[in-house]
This record gives structure tokens, C-alpha cells and sequence, in this order.
């Protein structure tokens, strides 16, 4: 796993694979309200007519399995000392039924093979409201970069909102990553399918 990073927060933000962690520290960076607390990282994982009739807990359960499951997948959980303050979403495209049903990214991605275990997927960043804005997001998305090399990925790709081209957008809106954030973590623009949402991707390896 990466180092330990420097964050403006108490101080060392600590990034671990969500399976080596309690799960009750997931649920409470994933709170009670709010969107994170309705979707629990399923809305990708479940075609959308099976998702409307899934209620919130067993969503949770869901991710639960999925967490206590290990190998790779399906995120990380960054600490402020011992306090759980973010989530990332980070493992395989092939474990995600509704990518390729997404017209914004199936259409914008230059590696429609969404059965190649090889490429992975950042989908989902969730922060609390009294961590945004201090590097939690960009720490988390630079150490999705080595938790997914490590396990063999050769391409990551992100889809990014961009902030300037979507005036006023709440912060609910932005639970897929920023495109600052994922530059900031090495990844480039390679597909603009909407104006305000970016294809990012970071070669891993040949």
C-alpha cells in the first residue's frame, strides 16, 4: 500500500484497502443521510431497474459482502489518525454490470472492453462535509493509482466532473472525482463526452 500522506487535517492521513478495515468504520464515512447512504456504491453493480426496488439496508448489506469478500475491490478507506474520513471506489470494470450501459461512459471511453479484467474503475469519492476541502479526495485517488498497479491493472480510468463547466453544482454532484483531483493524482483527459464530464485514465503498465 503508499505511504502514509501528509494531510492539513489532524496529521497523517492513513489510505488501507477497505476489506482491512472494520466495517463499521465504512458506514460511518458513508453516514445516514445523503446520498451515500441510499446507493452504498451499488448504483454501478446493479442494472437500474433491479436498483429502484433494493432498499437502503440491503445496500449496505451489499457492500458489506463485497467488503468482507476481499481480492480486488471494491474500495478504500482513508483515517485521519483513527478516524475514518473518506472512501474511494476503486476495482475492475468487469465487476460493474452498468458501465457499459452508461451512455456518457461507454461512449466516451477509448477502452469499450468492459469484460477486461485488466482496466479498473475510480467511481466514487465520499467525503464528510467536515473533511471536504483538505486533500482527503486527492490522497485518496493517488493511492487508488497503487492499490490498483499492485494488483495488476494496466489502465485506470476515472469520470470526472468538471466544476467549471457545471455552475453551482452542489457537492452531491461530484461524488465521481473532479478533474483537478484527477490530474493532481496523474491521470489525463482523454475523452470530453459531455461538457462537463471527462474521461481520465492513468496507464499503469504495457
Amino acid at each position: 500500500m503508499p505511504s502514509p500522506v501528509t494531510d492539513a487535517l489532524t496529521g497523517e492521513l492513513r489510505i488501507i484497502p477497505a476489506h482491512d478495515a472494520p466495517f463499521d468504520d465504512v458506514v460511518a464515512v458513508f453516514g445516514t443521510k445523503g446520498d451515500p447512504a441510499h446507493c452504498w456504491c451499488q448504483w454501478y453493480k446493479i442494472p437500474g431497474s433491479d436498483f429502484r426496488n433494493v432498499g437502503d439496508e440491503a445496500l449496505r448489506d451489499l457492500l458489506e459482502a463485497q467488503v468482507r469478500a476481499g481480492g480486488a475491490g471494491p474500495g478504500l478507506l482513508a483515517y485521519d489518525r483513527d478516524t475514518p474520513v473518506g472512501w474511494c471506489a476503486v476495482e475492475p470494470r468487469p465487476n460493474l454490470e452498468r458501465l457499459p450501459h452508461s451512455r456518457t461512459i461507454a461512449g466516451g471511453t477509448p477502452d469499450p472492453d468492459f469484460d477486461d479484467p485488466s482496466i479498473w474503475a475510480v467511481t466514487c469519492f465520499v467525503v464528510p462535509r467536515a473533511y471536504r476541502r483538505r486533500g482527503v479526495g486527492r490522497a485518496l485517488a493517488e493511492a487508488a493509482v497503487e492499490y490498483a498497479r499492485a494488483r495488476g491493472a494496466r489502465l485506470l480510468e476515472g469520470y470526472a466532473v468538471d466544476p467549471s463547466a457545471r455552475s453551482g453544482a452542489p457537492a452531491a454532484d461530484l461524488f465521481p472525482g473532479t478533474v483537478t483531483m484527477f490530474e493532481n493524482a496523474g491521470f489525463s483527459e482523454v475523452a470530453r463526452p459531455k461538457a462537463d464530464r471527462a474521461i481520465m485514465q492513468r496507464r499503469l503498465r504495457g
